[in-house]
């Protein structure tokens, strides 16, 4: 059975990446190990980690659930400064 799951994504620019995940979810990382890598607890057992490298072309989506999509939306058009945020 399992009981955690782990997702990594690679960024180019570890400080812009961090930023950028770190307004995404709202809040600092969860954990920093060390340079260049940092961790977030999505929910208890699911875990984002951001490491600097390469970024892989052709991952799937990352899917999180919040409960209000509209506002949530709103706040990462205007700090993220996203253009065709649309919502299906």
């Amino acid at each position: 059975m399992i009981f955690e799951m782990t997702t990594q994504v690679r960024v180019s620019d570890m400080k812009e990446g961090q930023e950028w995940y770190q307004t995404l979810l709202n809040r600092e990382p969860d954990f920093v190990p060390h340079s260049g890598f940092v961790e977030w607890e999505i929910i208890p057992g699911c875990w984002l980690q951001v490491a600097e490298g390469v970024p892989t072309v052709g991952n799937g989506p990352l899917r999180l659930g919040v409960r209000n999509l509209e506002a949530e939306r709103d706040r990462l058009v205007e700090q993220l400064k996203i253009d065709g945020f649309e919502i299906f």
